[in-house]
């Protein structure tokens, strides 16, 4: 497999498995349909090879934010969910940020340091 999408959460937030795992989907499904409509070649190489997900951490939302800065730097969708505050965490919370899909190579510039959940 030659690409991946990785969905980047904020480990300062704590959030439980089931919110994790719904703000996750949400990103995932969001970078899904940007990278669609942006970058449709590297959309179809990673649908075509089983759409894989990485899942990490950053350390804050400072951290999210560069992340996303250096993703769309080089040419990545990226896909900011934020929390619509209804269970665990307050309204307008930023929990995750969504990157590519795209070659392995880009990605890991962008993502590849930070660790898994």
């Amino acid at each position: 497999m030659d690409n991946k999408m990785v969905i980047v959460v904020r480990g300062d937030l704590r959030l439980s498995a089931g919110k994790m795992a719904a703000q996750v989907a949400h990103a995932a499904v969001n970078c899904a349909f940007i990278a669609k409509k942006r970058t449709p070649r590297w959309f179809e190489s990673w649908y075509s090879e089983g759409q894989r997900k990485v899942v990490v951490k950053a350390p804050n939302l400072k951290e999210l934010y560069m992340i996303k800065s250096q993703a769309e730097g080089l040419g990545l969708a990226t896909s900011v969910i934020i929390d619509a505050g209804m269970t665990e965490i307050p309204p307008h919370t930023v929990t995750c940020l969504g990157v590519g899909p795209g070659p392995n190579d880009i990605m890991d510039r962008v993502t590849g340091e930070l660790k898994l959940v």
